[in-house]
């Protein structure tokens, strides 16, 4: 349900939603981290990178 709502607020498909909260996870699961603006920088181009292989649009515009 949150992920739905969020997905609706946004103006983002669910599904594109749903892969970006997924990919966002696992990458904190491998040790990235967003607390810093470099790392933040860092982990939304692998979170790009990621996403437009799958054919998904830039989750930060």
């Amino acid at each position: 349900a949150v992920v739905a709502r969020e997905a609706g607020e946004q103006g983002k498909r669910r599904n594109d939603h749903y892969a970006h909260l997924t990919v966002h996870g696992v990458l904190h699961l491998l040790g990235y981290d967003h607390q810093s603006e470099t790392e933040a920088a860092q982990m939304e181009d692998i979170e790009r990178a990621i996403l437009a292989g799958l054919k998904i649009a830039d989750p930060y515009r």
